[in-house]
Formats: structure tokens, C-alpha cells, sequence
């Protein structure tokens, strides 16, 4: 290998190259290429198989310089970088037959490995959707369970802040390099998640933009997660591909039924008649199908430690109050005659839970759960 070169450097140094792709990558990995490949001249790069034009760039790629450089540029950013060689890659998605070589993330790395599954669905949800979708997502990250999703308008978004208002977290797998906020509107989403969660990006920084990146970013959704959750999809929404890409990775896939004859859940209904997907009737079901997954064991220890750790922050007043408000949103005066807590030591508890951003205070002394 060439001096100050490392595994991690060579495969930054071809991902960030235009026109390499997974596929030559995983065959330079399989033929043990890849440290020889560093000192490859033109002629040996179009032998292997690449077209001159390409083989003259990834020659060129493959310079100190333009790694450090690409290396300086995420630092500054605060973007780290995870090759699929590290042992905090997902390994759900390392599973794949052409993974991403690299995935460019800001947040909290950790997330990576965590239990995890994918809320999917429309851009233009109706209320039905956008309540299911977040209710689904905080119950699940209320249990340990990371919500993954794409931060796209309408259930994408959804999902992301019914996760964050839960005691677990949020991952956002985006369809442009980190960096690149789209759609502008989830601007200040993006950034509650890179400070609370954790976001995703396939793609090197300065890739422009094109609907082409979008299945990319669908398969890493797709592929990291143990199962898909479709809530509310058209007959040909985009959410359907995540779909089909979650049965041909065999990971699980469910689908919230909606009213019928409603466009908006058309997909999701033929997904369930068909038997392609699982009714889902509440996140019973996916908790269910976890502890029986391969990895239970381990999912429901970290799931259960994530539920204690969250209780451990609560006093049992508090607790008592949190549950009564899970019931659906209440007056200090309901709260007060329910629990028969002196109304100013109910005031300070109110104060204190709405502080731990576990319930939030609306008009006219009314509370709900976050």
C-alpha cells in the first residue's frame, strides 16, 4: 500500500469519483484490489474494465491530495464518514449484494446499529395519515426503536417528529449530499435531527441534484432497516418502491390500512390484499414482530434499557401524570382532581415534565404528551 494510504482512504478517494459505483468497488474488495489499485496507471484502470474517461479520473482521485482535501472539507462540515468496511456500518445494510461504500453522516453515529424501522408514505398526506405516522413513530421510539425515513414533505416529515418526540431517536437517510437541505421547507427539521438524530447521505458532497439519486436513497432506507412501515401511499407513490425494495431485501412490511376509495391509500390497501404486506394495526404489531426477529434478543434488551433509561427521568408523579395525558390531552384543574395532587405541587410538576419535552402546555391550561 502507498505510503500513508489506508483501506478507509482508498475507498473515499473511488466513491468520491464520478462513475465508480458499488459494484466495482465490491470487485475490487473480492479480487483483494484494493490497495494494488492505488498505483494503477491509465491503461491498467481500462484493462480492469473502466472506460478511458473514467480511468483517467479515478487515476486522479486516487492522489494524496485529493483525499486530504476531500477529508479537510467534511471536517469542517462535521460530516464523519463510514465505509463498509468499519465496524459501525449498519450491518443490515452491509448485507446487501452492491451496499454503499460509504455513507456521510452528522449526528449521532450510534444510531447506525440500533433497532430500527422504516415509516414511509405520501408527500401529500391527509390528517388521518399525518396523526397515524407520528403517533406510530413516538410509540416506537418511546420503546428503543429508531425511525428512519427519507425527509421528504408529508409522512417522511411526520414520522421524523413523532420519533423525536419520543425517548428514542430519528434517522434521516436524505436523497442529496449532507449539506443540502431538500425540500428547503424541512429546513428547520433538518436541523433538530443533525443535533437530536442522526442524518444519512449515499452521496458525496457537490453531487448535483436529480430524481435519479432517489431509489439510491430509497435502498438505504430500505436496507438498513428490519422492516418498512407504509402509512398512506397512491397507487403509484414512491413510497411503493421503498416497499418492494423492503420485500426483496426480505426485511418485514406493513401497511396501515385507510378508507376505502381514498387515493391516498389505494397503495397502501393493495399492499395488504395482495398479501405483499402485513395489516398493521397499531405498533403492537412491529414490536411484536421484532422479539421474534433473528436479533430479538438483542433488539428487546436495548429496546428495554432505552424504555428504563426514559423512566428513570421521571418521577412517579410524573409518571402518573404522563400517563393519564397518553389517555388524551387534559386541564391542570382534570389533572388535579384525577391525581389528587395539591394544585401548586401540580403546577411545579407541569413545569418540570414541559422542560423534559415530555408534555407540552397549549391555550387555556391544556396538556398533552409531546
Amino acid at each position: 500500500m502507498g505510503q500513508g494510504w489506508t483501506r478507509r482512504d482508498i475507498l473515499l478517494a473511488l466513491h468520491e469519483t464520478e462513475g465508480v459505483g458499488p459494484a466495482t468497488i465490491r470487485e475490487l474488495r473480492e479480487r483483494e484490489l484494493l490497495e494494488a489499485c492505488v498505483h494503477y496507471s491509465e491503461e491498467e484502470w481500462i484493462e480492469f474494465g473502466l472506460p478511458p474517461l473514467r480511468a483517467d479520473a479515478v487515476r486522479r482521485s486516487l492522489s494524496r491530495s485529493f483525499t486530504e482535501e476531500r477529508k479537510r472539507l467534511y471536517a469542517g462540515m462535521g460530516v464523519e464518514w463510514v465505509t463498509v468496511e468499519d465496524e459501525d456500518y449498519p450491518e443490515l445494510l452491509r448485507q446487501l449484494k452492491n451496499p454503499p461504500a460509504i455513507l456521510y453522516v452528522q449526528g449521532r453515529k450510534e444510531l447506525l446499529n440500533y433497532p430500527a424501522y422504516a415509516v414511509v408514505g405520501t408527500r401529500l398526506p391527509t390528517a388521518y395519515g399525518r396523526q397515524t405516522a407520528r403517533m406510530l413513530a413516538e410509540r416506537l421510539s418511546d420503546v428503543g426503536i429508531t425511525i428512519v425515513s427519507g425527509l421528504a414533505r408529508g409522512i417522511d416529515a411526520c414520522a421524523h417528529e413523532g420519533a423525536l418526540r419520543g425517548s428514542g431517536s430519528t434517522i434521516a437517510v436524505l436523497g442529496t449530499p449532507i449539506g443540502t437541505i431538500y425540500p428547503p421547507q424541512n429546513a428547520p427539521l433538518y436541523q433538530r435531527i443533525a443535533e437530536q438524530g442522526l442524518l444519512v447521505s449515499p452521496f458525496p458532497l457537490g453531487t448535483p441534484g436529480h430524481p435519479g439519486l432517489f431509489p439510491a436513497r430509497n435502498a438505504v432506507i430500505a436496507g438498513m432497516t428490519r422492516g418498512t412501515i407504509v402509512v398512506e401511499a397512491a397507487e403509484r407513490s414512491g413510497s411503493l418502491i421503498t416497499a418492494d425494495l423492503a420485500r426483496d431485501f426480505d426485511r418485514e412490511l406493513f401497511a396501515v390500512p385507510g378508507m376505502i376509495g381514498s387515493p391516498k391509500s389505494k397503495g397502501t390497501n393493495m399492499l395488504i390484499k395482495s398479501e405483499k404486506a402485513k395489516l398493521l394495526t397499531g405498533p403492537e404489531d412491529v414490536m411484536a414482530d421484532l422479539w421474534l426477529s433473528e436479533a430479538g434478543l438483542e433488539s428487546r434488551r436495548r429496546v428495554l434499557e432505552a424504555a428504563r433509561q426514559a423512566e428513570e427521568g421521571m418521577t412517579e408523579e410524573e409518571r402518573r401524570i404522563v400517563q393519564l395525558l397518553q389517555e388524551g390531552p387534559k386541564t391542570s384543574d382534570e389533572l388535579a382532581e384525577l391525581t389528587g395532587i395539591p394544585f401548586g405541587h401540580l403546577h411545579a410538576l407541569l413545569i418540570n415534565l414541559t422542560l423534559k419535552r415530555k408534555i407540552e402546555q397549549h391555550p387555556g391550561s391544556l396538556y398533552s404528551v409531546r
